[in-house]
């Protein structure tokens, strides 16, 4: 639960702010053992906790990377842990990630490992952040654990954005198309076909067609669009079931287009979350387990997750991906030759470069190709809606001259 307090350090100096505890007694116990005279402190209700943990203060992931950057710097140095989270929470631009820095200094003071303090809150520090801390707590080695961690979470941030980025451009086009074509049936088709109807002239079959089809959306667009709606929220609440996460992702795997995109996205995060954990000393199969719940496809989590038991039974990691033919044969051959030379850390850092310089690739292609491919598209769509409406009205105008 979260509390707001005002109370008066030992110089007399008035301050306010949260608190994140099991209950108002820890709380307090927590704000004492800092040396504070309480002056009052009450949970936060909960529409401001609705309001706070909405997307719109949602931490971006570049901050966890600047934060990340800067931990690794004070403890370098030597600066101590409950410092530097202080120091970082009073110079953090971003409101809600310092009040979650000031939460994590508090619970440092009151004797939890930094790991610990981290595993608070989930919604900023992943399951993968949270163990690579634990590794560098227990290697000693934090200060390089946090540059890993920003170094990946920057590879991935960057990564993730160029992919979103690039099917922006496409599915703006595809949507003003479907605009477009919609006003032409419902708006201009239905007069100009008024004009040809008054003719006593043979209507052509195709402009038959068109004239058909418009009818269809004037006259029962209102119910194809709550169809629409309906799908729509079927589909929303298919993605809810983890039934339907899976049939989601693997459609979207096996979409022509951007089905390969993906795929080499997710073999990338893959490779490079196993090169960073192994890097760090975390064991192979906790890695894998790990690597199954941030990869963020269904897919690809219950393959990772049935490797995870397989190497546990006692099968090499390469003997566990080969029985998945979603993977591409060369990510299991070089994953052997990593085991049989003892350079996996290595062997996976050279696939998640070249899968990230495959994406790179594709995604350049996919926006190539996308521009005239769609701007042709539309031309013909809206092209042949007007020959058929037009050339039966210049047939009337011939005919009347």
């Amino acid at each position: 639960m979260l509390f707001n307090y005002k109370v008066v350090d030992e110089k007399g100096v008035n301050k306010e702010g949260s608190i994140d505890a099991p209950s108002k007694d820890f709380a307090i116990s927590g704000l004492q053992r800092r040396g504070f005279i309480i002056v009052s402190i009450s949970e936060v209700g909960e529409k401001n906790k609705i309001f706070k943990f909405s997307f719109l203060t949602r931490i971006p992931v570049k901050d966890v990377v600047i934060l990340s950057r800067q931990i690794a710097t004070l403890f370098g140095a030597q600066v101590s842990a409950l410092k530097a989270f202080s120091l970082l929470a009073g110079n953090t631009e971003n409101e809600n990630l310092a009040r979650k820095l000031t939460q994590v200094a508090d619970d440092l003071q009151s004797g939890l490992s930094i790991s610990g303090s981290l595993a608070k809150h989930p919604d900023v520090f992943s399951e993968f952040y949270i163990n690579m801390v634990k590794a560098g707590e227990e290697t000693g080695k934090l200060n390089e654990t946090f540059l890993y961690l920003a170094d990946y979470l920057d590879r991935q941030y960057s990564l993730t954005s160029k992919t979103k980025n690039a099917l922006i451009y496409p599915i703006f086009v595809i949507v003003t198309f479907f605009v477009v074509m919609g006003l032409m049936f419902v708006v201009v088709i239905p007069k100009l076909s008024a004009i040809i109807q008054d003719t006593a002239q043979t209507i052509p079959v195709y402009t038959q067609v068109v004239i058909a089809i418009s009818n269809f959306f004037v006259n029962y667009g209102f119910i194809f669009l709550i169809f629409l709606v309906l799908l729509g929220i079927w589909v929303w609440r298919l993605s809810a079931t983890e039934s339907g996460k899976t049939f989601l992702d693997r459609l979207k795997l096996n979409t022509p287009g951007i089905g390969n995109l993906y795929k080499k996205l997710y073999l990338s995060r893959i490779a490079d979350n196993m090169d960073t954990m192994l890097s760090s000393g975390i064991p192979i199969v906790r890695a894998i387990d790990i690597t199954a719940e941030v990869v963020d496809s269904k897919v690809y989590r219950l393959l990772l997750k049935d490797a995870a038991e397989s190497v546990k039974a006692g099968l090499s990691f390469s003997a566990a991906l080969e029985k998945h033919p979603e993977l591409p044969s060369i990510l299991v051959q070089m994953v052997k030759v990593g085991e049989e030379t003892g350079g996996l850390g290595n062997i996976l850092k050279t696939l998640a470069l070249f899968y990230k310089r495959e994406v790179d690739d594709a995604i350049d292609t996919l926006v190539g190709l996308i521009e005239p491919v769609m701007i042709v598209v539309l031309g013909l769509g809206v092209g042949i809606l007007l020959v058929s409406v037009l050339v039966p009205i210049y047939n009337v105008a011939g005919s009347i001259k």
